[in-house]
């Protein structure tokens, strides 16, 4: 079993419940992993042999770009699109900080994790 990371990849975008948060925004920082079973371990001479990091950041990317109200949802569409885009990923761990939310008196982030495998995908699907 092989991973690909994607760590510490730092948006600007419009999650949140409240007003204030659709209109200010927010730094959200995404930390990722993919592992997959590689088709030919030995050889690793071509993009085709692995998960290609960009296209994964590509994902993460547009799925930020569309603000929603909920973290949990943002982790589950990622994680599921990642899964429906390279058939040889095999479980996604996400996790989705929000480094300032606006909780009166709060110094600290807030974030969420979560984690999908493929017979979970496949299941759902």
């Amino acid at each position: 079993m092989l991973s690909i990371y994607l760590n510490n990849v730092v948006f600007w975008a419009y999650h949140g419940l409240y007003k204030e948060e659709k209109i200010t925004g927010n730094e959200f920082e995404v930390n990722l992993r993919v592992d997959y079973n590689a088709s030919r371990p030995a050889s690793f001479q071509s993009i085709h042999d692995t998960i290609n990091y960009v296209a994964l950041f590509k994902i993460v990317q547009h799925r930020m770009e569309k603000a929603t109200p909920l973290l949990e949802a943002i982790a589950l569409d990622i994680a599921t699109d990642i899964l429906s885009e390279f058939a040889m990923a095999e479980r996604v761990v996400i996790s989705i900080k929000k480094l300032n939310p606006p909780i009166p008196d709060f110094k600290g982030s807030v974030s969420v994790s979560f984690e999908m495998d493929r017979n979970h995908f496949n299941q759902a699907s």
